[in-house]
């Protein structure tokens, strides 16, 4: 049986001043599962993966009448969802007057085409959705670049009957449609050539994105990124530790264009921190792809920071799930000096005894030099973690005396910018330096010197 939920509370987008406000989308959410692995990762929760959709789908004010788990004996090649679930929810769409029916799975065009025809509705995935929000969202052009580009690929795949113009939308990417918006037919040639166009430009920001970081690194200055789970309070931490005014919202992928600021830690040293765009379970491969030029601050970060929300019934899932994008990034790897430590945040929202075990545990567990409970809503916590920041930062091994030919320039370079160089004596041909290395970059000066 679907689920009638309570009309949403319509509120306004921003919008460009020559735009008009529209009535919401009247939309249903179906969150297909199955019980046992599937796709190489066991089925989530379904009443939390439900419930996750229908809070992506509200992110970009879809008014959501209905929602429904739907148990899958098998998968229809044809459709996805079973003869009789196809039925059962055309009733309903007639019934409630729905227009657009998100599927949160992925579904192959023919699954798409064949469920539109059957409901007289438009269809979306999950995928879709979330380029949809994406596109919402992107507020810098550096962002909509990176979305296009990742919804243009969805789409060059795709047996999409129209494609919507950038300048002609009210946000997002056409998947949704709308009144007063002009369309065209995909044009597989032109899509290409943008994507190239956009390649392009992408490769611009991704050689200046490598220049700043290259003037922090000789300034020596050390680079943290928050990441974490969509939702899990990154902006909000990240405001609370820069003094910023990023919007901070509980809402679904609130952050999408990435922040940096410049902090100082308690033990005196500077370092910049960034905000990132959150991950979500299932992630498309080439979304990350798209963002990559975003995400490079995470994989050259010196320090990631886990932004989890503790008090979510789904925080461990969500753990796994931001893990695995950081795996695929090849950002989660602390032999290649990239340590990772975790803000277990809104402990504002636990219960007491349970707050009390969480701080225990992380107080005197074998996690506890790696989770820190904070509050960034409250700020309790906060200076512990700073503390933390800073002493992860400043770890660089024990320092040793090294001698290099003063006509070896590029290492004398390389010790500076991934050591802590205390001091320095030019006799004759060669310069002494007393410099303290962390263990990945002690092996590879080592590596070098054999070289």
């Amino acid at each position: 049986m679907i689920d009638d939920l309570e009309q949403k509370d319509q509120h306004k987008r921003s919008r460009q001043p020559t735009e008009t406000a529209r009535p919401a989308t009247i939309a249903a959410v179906l969150s297909p599962y199955v019980a046992g692995p599937r796709n190489g990762s066991e089925a989530r929760d379904s009443e939390g993966k439900l419930e996750e959709a229908v809070g992506l789908a509200r992110a970009i004010e879809l008014d959501v009448r209905l929602a429904q788990s739907v148990p899958l004996r098998r998968v229809t090649p044809a459709t996805l969802l079973g003869k009789g679930v196809v039925e059962r929810i055309k009733a309903a769409v007639e019934e409630h007057g729905i227009g657009l029916v998100v599927v949160d799975d992925r579904l192959t065009p023919v699954q798409q085409r064949n469920l539109e025809k059957a409901w007289q509705a438009k269809v979306i995935d999950r995928t879709g959705l979330i380029l949809e929000i994406f596109g919402a969202r992107a507020r810098t052009h550096e962002g909509r670049l990176q979305v296009e580009l990742a919804a243009l690929d969805y789409q060059r795949g795709r047996l999409v009957r129209s494609w919507t113009h950038l300048e002609r939308q009210r946000g997002g990417f056409g998947f949704l449609g709308g009144p007063g918006e002009s369309q065209i037919e995909i044009d597989r040639r032109l899509i290409g050539e943008r994507i190239v166009r956009i390649k392009r430009d992408l490769e611009g920001v991704r050689k200046t994105r490598a220049v700043n970081r290259a003037g922090r690194k000789k300034a020596r200055l050390p680079t943290v990124a928050l990441v974490g789970y969509t939702n899990a309070g990154k902006s909000t931490l990240f405001n609370r530790l820069s003094g910023a005014a990023v919007m901070a919202k509980d809402l679904l992928f609130a952050t999408l264009d990435p922040t940096m600021r410049s902090i100082k830690l308690p033990n005196g040293k500077d370092c910049v921190i960034s905000d990132t765009v959150g991950f979500v379970s299932d992630l498309p491969t080439h979304l990350v792809a798209a963002f990559r030029a975003t995400l490079e601050e995470v994989i050259e970060a010196d320090l990631i920071v886990h932004v989890r929300d503790i008090a979510h019934p789904d925080t461990e899932q969500q753990r796994a799930d931001v893990e695995q994008v950081l795996r695929d990034l090849g950002a989660f790897d602390e032999a290649a000096g990239r340590p990772l430590i975790e803000a277990l945040n809104k402990i504002d929202a636990l219960p007491p005894e349970q707050r009390s075990l969480l701080e225990n545990r992380a107080a005197t567990g074998a996690e506890r030099a790696r989770q820190y409970p904070v509050s960034a809503l409250t700020g309790e916590g906060v200076d512990q973690l700073l503390e933390a920041i800073g002493a992860f930062l400043s770890h660089a091994g024990e320092a040793r005396e090294v001698s290099v030919p003063l006509s070896d320039g590029a290492t004398i370079a390389w010790l500076y910018r991934h050591g802590e160089v205390r001091s320095r004596r030019d006799e004759g041909e060669t310069a002494w330096l007393t410099v303290a290395l962390d263990e990945a970059a002690a092996a590879q000066f080592e590596r070098r010197q054999a070289g």
